[in-house]
Order: C-alpha cells, then structure tokens, then sequence
C-alpha cells in the first residue's frame, strides 16, 4: 500500500474558523475507500500579522492551499488575496491545488458574503470553492477530501511521467 504525505496550508485571517474547521474534520477521522493512504499534514496558522515571520518557516513548499474566510466577516473574504498570495510565494510550484472554504455558513442572518462572490473570487484564482459549517458539521469533509484526490492526481501524473522515461 503506498501512504501519501501532503503539506496543507490552512490559511485565514483570525476567527475566521480554521482551527474549528481543522479539529472537526481531525476527529472525524480520515478514511479514503482505495488502495492508498493520503495523510494530510495541516498546519492551522494564526491569522494574526504580528505572527507572519513565525509562521513563514512552517509553510515553505506547501504541496495544498485551504484559504479560509468567515462568511458573515467581509473583511475576513477581502483579505483572501493576502492569505493566497503568501501561500503561493511559499510554493515551489505555480499551480499548487487549492480550495477557498468560506466558513460560519450557519449564521444566516448576518451573512454578507455571497456564495456567489466566493465562486467568482475562486474561480478567478484558480481555487475550488466550498462552503461549510464546522458548528453543524455540514461539509467539513468536501474540501480535505477535494485537495486529497488533487494531490493523489499529481502523484499519478508524476508516476506516469517516470514510467513513459523508462
């Protein structure tokens, strides 16, 4: 059985829900059906500035991207620019896969961050866009399990590259 090892950048500004979102999904385990073994090494940063240069040495060569913002917090969702550039600058590779989660989805009433505004501002970074509530455990799992088959998809095209050389 091969066992995958994936270096996930959870990135967010603070109390936009990361460490919420992160634990939930933790605890409910990580079973994938194949025969492979992905295990994901998060690493839930602060979201805080005074934090940036400590944080930096933890995320160098991220192989996902997980950008978080609290739905009913525009300013969380316009600081996602920040949080995905940074992330990327750390990347050895430009098309790192990644996801956009907006977060809090169960505070309906003071939402105001569209879930179309999230889907425009992923898909123009090239990012997939997910919507979840770690409070009601509703589609935590989506994007660990999203960002686990991308990686799987770049460890298959990486082994086929080397069996065509061969």
């Amino acid at each position: 059985m091969v066992v995958l090892r994936a270096k996930l950048i959870v990135a967010g500004d603070s109390c936009t829900g990361k460490t919420a979102l992160t634990q939930v999904f933790h605890s409910d385990g990580t079973h994938y059906p194949k025969n492979y073994t992905m295990e994901l090494y998060m690493i839930d940063s602060a979201g805080k500035e005074m934090f940036a240069d400590t944080v930096q040495q933890y995320w160098e060569n991220p192989d996902l991207l997980l950008v978080v913002y609290d739905v009913s917090n525009e300013h969380s969702f316009n600081a996602c620019n920040k949080w995905l550039e940074r992330c990327r600058a750390m990347s050895s590779y430009p098309n790192t896969p990644g996801a956009l989660i907006g977060t809090k989805t169960d505070l309906k009433q003071r939402r105001s961050v569209s879930g179309k505004e999230g889907k425009e501002f992923a898909s123009s970074k090239n990012l997939e866009y997910f919507e979840c509530s770690a409070k009601e455990h509703q589609n935590v799992e989506a994007p660990f399990y999203y960002l686990a088959q991308e990686f799987h998809k770049l460890y298959q095209e990486k082994l086929d590259s080397m069996k065509a050389l061969s």
